[in-house]
This record gives C-alpha cells, sequence and structure tokens, in this order.
C-alpha cells in the first residue's frame, strides 16, 4: 500500500510537471529566436543615420566596424551607385534577393545557410534604396535554450522527489497504523486477550474507527470468555455434591477389584472436576501448575489405559487385545490429552456394545504418523460422518457427542486424522492418526497411513 500511494504521487506529478514545463520550454525556445531577430533588427537600426548621411565606401566600413555584429563579420551593407550596387561586408544572400526587397521597401527574414538573414531597406542620400543585411547563425536562435530545458528538467525532478517523499511519509502513517492493527488482530487469534491497538492522533481517521472496534470487540470477547469462565467453574462445582455421595458409596464396598477400581475411577473423577475448576477461574486460563510436556510415548499410555479399561472388560465377559505397544512411539500430544482420547475411544465400546462384545487396540508407529486403531465386534456405526460431528455422537442414550469430537480435535492438532469404517470384527472401527512429522514435510503419512486396508484384513485374536 505504501509502494503503490507513492508510485500514484509520482505518476500525477510527472503528468502534471509535463503538462506545464513543456510547453513552458516551447515558450523559451520561441522566445530565444524572437530576442534573436529583435537583436538583429537593432543592429540593422544602428546604421541607418549612417546611410541616410553618406554613402561612401570607407565611411560605410567604419560605421560597420563599429557595431557589435559588424566587428563579428555578421553585417553585410548593399549600397546602390552610379556603376552598380557596391557590398560592403561578407553577404550571405544573392543579388536577386537584395533587388526584390529594395524594390519592395519591406523588412523581409530568408533562411541562408548556416542560420537566417535579416534584410532591412535603408533610404540613402542620393536617392536611393539601401539594403542592410544582418545574419543570424542558428546558434544564436537557441541561445539559452538548452540550460533552460535542463534547468526545467531539474526542477520536474526535484517536484517527482518532494512528491515522492510526501507520499512517502503520507503512506507510512497509513501502513504504519495498518501494520499495528493487523499485529493486534494476530496476537489476539494467538490468544493474546490483552493485546490492544494504541490510539495515534497520526492515524487517518478511518484506521482510529477501526482500532477503536477492535479495542471494543477484544474488550467483549474477554469479557465473553471470563463468563465462559466462570460459567464452566459453577457447572463443574455443581458436581461435587454428587461426587462426594459417589465417593461415600464407594468407600463402603469394601475390598475386591471392582470396588479398588471404582474407587480409582471416583478419584480421577474428582481430579478432573478440580482441574476444570481450576483452569476455568485460573488467571489467562492457565494452570496453576506447570504446564505438561507437550509430548509422550504413545506406547506407556496406551498400556496403562488398555490395563484400567481390561478389569472392566473382564467383569463384563469381553474378550480384549492389545498390540503394537512393545516398543516406544514418541508422539506430539501430551500425556493427558491422549488419556483423554484413548478413555474416549474405549469408553464407547462399553457405552455402545453390549455386554460380552470383544474388542482390540493396536498401536502402529512409523516413520512419519502413529496410527491408533480401536475396533469392536459390536453393532458398528450407521453413520460414520455423522458420528464425527460435534455433538452426535452414536446417537444412543447417554451420548453427548463430544468423544470423537475430542479425538478429531486431538489427531488435527498434529495434522492428522481421524477415519471410521467398519472393523475386521464386524463392528465399527476407529483409526486415528498422530503425526510426528509436520505436513509440509512429511506430505501424507507414511506406512501407517496407508495400512489401513491391511489392518482390516489381518485376523485379530481376542483373550480372556
Amino acid at each position: 500500500m505504501r509502494w503503490a500511494l507513492v508510485k500514484v504521487c509520482i505518476a500525477v506529478t510527472t503528468m502534471v510537471a509535463l503538462a506545464f514545463l513543456v510547453p513552458l520550454g516551447l515558450m523559451v525556445r520561441e522566445s530565444a529566436r524572437e530576442s534573436a531577430f529583435s537583436g538583429a533588427e537593432r543592429q540593422a537600426a544602428t546604421l541607418g543615420p549612417a546611410l541616410a548621411i553618406t554613402t561612401d565606401k570607407d565611411a560605410l566600413e567604419r560605421a560597420v566596424a563599429s557595431t557589435q555584429a559588424g566587428a563579428a563579420g555578421l553585417i553585410a551593407v548593399h549600397v546602390p551607385t552610379p556603376a552598380g550596387a557596391v557590398t560592403i561586408g561578407h553577404a550571405r544572400t544573392t543579388a536577386a534577393e537584395i533587388r526584390a526587397d529594395a524594390a519592395d521597401g519591406l523588412s523581409v527574414t530568408t533562411p541562408v545557410p548556416g542560420g537566417y538573414a535579416y534584410l532591412q531597406p535603408v533610404a540613402v542620400s542620393s536617392g536611393g534604396v539601401a539594403v542592410v543585411e544582418v545574419f543570424i547563425p542558428d546558434a544564436q536562435l537557441g541561445a539559452g535554450v538548452v540550460s533552460a530545458w535542463l534547468l526545467l528538467t531539474g526542477v520536474a525532478v526535484v517536484l517527482v522527489l518532494i512528491s515522492g517523499l510526501v507520499a512517502d511519509r503520507l503512506g507510512t502513517r497509513i501502513v504504519g497504523s495498518a501494520r499495528r492493527l493487523a499485529a493486534a488482530a494476530r496476537a489476539l487469534g494467538t490468544g493474546d486477550l490483552a493485546v490492544r491497538v494504541p490510539q495515534t492522533d497520526d492515524s487517518p481517521p478511518e484506521l482510529r474507527e477501526a482500532a477503536a472496534a477492535f479495542n471494543a470487540m477484544a474488550d467483549r470477547v474477554v469479557q465473553l470468555v471470563a463468563a465462559e469462565r466462570e460459567l464452566a467453574a459453577d457447572l463443574s462445582h455443581r458436581l461435587r455434591t454428587p461426587l462426594t455421595v459417589l465417593r461415600l458409596n464407594a468407600a463402603a464396598l469394601g475390598e475386591g477389584d471392582a470396588a479398588e477400581q471404582t474407587r480409582h475411577a471416583v478419584s480421577q473423577l474428582e481430579r478432573e472436576v478440580d482441574q476444570i475448576i481450576r483452569t476455568a477461574r485460573g488467571r489467562g486460563g492457565q494452570l496453576d501448575a506447570a504446564p505438561e510436556p507437550p509430548g509422550c510415548d504413545a506406547a506407556t499410555v496406551i498400556g496403562e489405559r488398555v490395563a484400567f479399561w481390561s478389569a472392566l472388560a473382564e467383569d463384563e465377559g469381553r474378550s480384549w487385545e492389545l498390540s503394537g505397544a512393545d516398543r516406544p512411539a514418541p508422539v506430539p500430544v501430551s500425556a493427558a490429552d491422549l488419556a483423554v482420547v484413548l478413555d474416549a475411544l474405549l469408553g464407547n465400546v462399553f457405552r455402545h456394545t453390549p455386554e460380552g462384545t470383544g474388542f482390540a487396540a493396536d498401536l502402529r508407529p512409523g516413520a512419519e504418523a502413529v496410527v491408533i486403531t480401536v475396533s469392536d465386534a459390536g453393532p458398528g456405526i450407521a453413520d460414520a460422518d455423522e458420528a464425527l460431528r460435534r455433538g452426535h455422537g452414536h446417537g444412543g442414550e447417554g451420548s453427548t457427542g463430544l468423544g470423537l469430537d475430542i479425538v478429531r480435535r486431538v489427531a488435527e492438532s498434529t495434522g492428522g486424522s481421524v477415519a471410521v469404517g467398519e472393523s475386521p470384527l464386524g463392528g465399527s472401527e476407529i483409526r486415528m492418526t498422530l503425526r510426528t512429522v509436520p505436513p509440509a514435510e512429511g506430505g501424507e503419512p507414511g506406512g501407517p497411513g496407508r495400512g489401513r486396508d491391511r489392518l482390516s484384513r489381518r485376523r485379530v485374536r481376542l483373550v480372556r
């Protein structure tokens, strides 16, 4: 925008300068010609008194030599005598032109080699008509024209430079204000809710209005975010009462694996609720504790979560299998987020399939991505696209439709994806691809991403 404004101003100034300076240059050239012809007329007039007094050749030669043009050899006098016309000085016109001018009695300018000749008839004492010839060289016709053109060109260049400088300063003001607004918008987009656009008097009125509107929008966003945090905290706090009852009932279950698993689940639920409250009411939405590292070992996390759900699977008579977790599989996702994803996938198996339905979890690390697949032998998912839409889910009772959306968002945060299909067990298969290489560097996922068909066709052995 800045350079565009400079180019426009330079173009406009150049056109205006040409519109004024070209006619002015032509007028200077015509003025130089008129000045040269006027000078020749004055030089010829200085010899008029001498010719009116005498036609003596010696006297006229002295009179011609006394003039500036005569001393330079630019004047010739053609005097009629009884013996014929006598020429004093260097003549550049023909005798016929001299006779014609003497007969007409009018001053004329005629072109001659190297310039022009000004012919002035003058009556002499002998009763005849003499002709004074003044030569005007071409160099005299253009005297001062080149310097005038150079001066006018310099003026045009200076005007263009000044207009460019003024446009650059004006463009800097406009572009600077626009860049501050864009920088504030980018900062707000990255989550900096405290950013505001400074109000400066040198900004254009339109950009000042845009900055004021942006600041008002940012203030409103802060208010909405604060209200949402308070609402989330209040709603989460309401869960404390049923959680307390749940914890007391779990404590009364006595001993056993099922009782221990129930107490562990209640404790984990309490921690999650407390974390939501701290996050919602924390400063800037950040947890009081130190942030969790952005990466983890998927093999370790999937082993822990499958082991957790295996106890419930044994109680419900479900067969299960975990494969591919025998070697490290680093992924750019925190352990807590990956655990939430796995709980959502495995929990869907228990919520949406009958008791006794088997399931399998598979981990396939690759050079560019890690693929996690959870499949079951249940009734399957009728509409895969609908299941991935936020708030729709499987459509069954007790489904919020947020589980698969959480899985999708975690996968897409790494540049990966989520696919829903039919498993070799006869039920549904949910495949999540977590990229370990940015898409710009690695392109499409490698072996794991292309191994869906191979994974779907292999036989899965279920264990009790």
